[in-house]
């Protein structure tokens, strides 16, 4: 039976206007979606191009389509693996297949990952940068979820991570720089974050300098994001990092996205599992990695204004796991 392979970009408004982090203002998730079929059989994937990694919708469009004659030949998920370098274009594919066997068996993709029966798990959401009163106004609206996680830019830091904490006493917090810091504003920025009783930070330096956080001590758990970089191992950032990020987009896929999580047990890190701004068909292979994470970021489709149908079911903060008509 022939097998057939179609892709696709595709543009989701996202909801309020706009999502900023430190690298700027987004008004749109980008997505390009991966779809193989066999017979009645079709799996898909999606994912998301990341600029800082050289990605564009147009250059992972032009992977899948170097790859699709080696799919129409019933590529393996296995040998797609070498066949690919880890990125957003792999990922897509990755968990097209992951699907597309799912469908082909008649068995769930978590149980064919073996990671037992799939729970519900609690999401971080989500407040872009923004000054202090409107990051203030934006948290105290979503003070009631347990988990929030906070983008920050910079210098006057200090002041946005004390303005969020007064707008949610209750909630953990988890921080996320994008490597916006410096020696100008690490310090006074640490020195927030410990008093403010956050929980995490992600990144806070650029990759290329974190070599400074080797030996740094902090009552804040400093999580690698960036500095864990596509296809690359986790070897030398356990001196530098107590947690790791692990995104779908980067690992390649899901494939790879378990291996990172034995890998990273293995040595102790806590486990973060995080997205970028994509639909809920991005985020459900990503709720097997979930299962096995401290921190869960998989809030993209709260971000959105409209999402697909069917989507993943979100009650506030807690996350389902997708059904079959979705993924896996």
């Amino acid at each position: 039976m022939s097998i057939s392979v179609e892709f696709t970009a595709e543009r989701f408004e996202i909801a309020g206007g706009g999502f900023t982090i430190s690298r700027g203002t987004r008004t749109h998730a980008q997505v390009v979606t991966v779809s193989i079929a066999d017979g009645n059989c079709t799996g898909r994937g999606e994912c998301v191009p990341y600029p800082r990694y050289g990605e564009s919708l147009e250059s992972v469009q032009a992977q899948i389509a170097e790859i699709t004659p080696r799919l129409k030949e019933s590529l393996s998920r296995q040998a797609l693996q070498g066949a690919m370098p880890a990125g957003a274009a792999r990922n897509a594919v990755d968990c097209a297949l992951w699907d597309l066997e799912a469908k082909q068996t008649g068995k769930t993709a978590a149980e064919i990952a073996g990671v037992g029966v799939l729970k519900p798990v609690t999401t971080a959401f989500t407040i872009s940068v923004g000054t202090p009163e409107v990051m203030a106004e934006k948290t105290r609206a979503a003070a009631h979820r347990p988990l929030l996680k906070i983008k920050l830019a910079g210098p006057g830091d200090d002041e946005r991570i004390a303005a969020v904490r007064q707008a949610a006493p209750q909630s953990t917090l988890i921080i996320d720089a994008n490597e916006a810091w410096d020696e100008s504003c690490f310090e006074t920025n640490m020195k927030a974050c410990e008093a403010a009783g956050v929980a995490l930070i992600e990144q806070p330096l650029p990759s290329k300098n974190d070599g400074f956080l080797s030996g740094f001590e902090c009552n804040v758990a400093i999580c690698a994001d960036e500095s864990l970089h596509p296809g690359k191992s986790l070897d030398g950032l356990r001196e530098k990092y107590d947690a790791v990020n692990i995104k779908l987009d980067k690992a390649g896929g899901l494939t790879e996205g378990l291996k990172l999580v034995s890998a990273a047990r293995a040595q102790d890190f806590k486990i973060m599992v995080g997205c970028m701004l994509g639909t809920s068909l991005a985020m459900a292979p990503a709720v097997l990695i979930a299962q096995q994470a401290d921190y869960v970021d998989l809030d993209g489709p709260l971000l959105l204004s409209e999402d697909r149908t069917p989507g993943l079911r979100f009650e506030e903060s807690i996350l389902y796991p997708p059904q079959p008509e979705l993924w896996g």
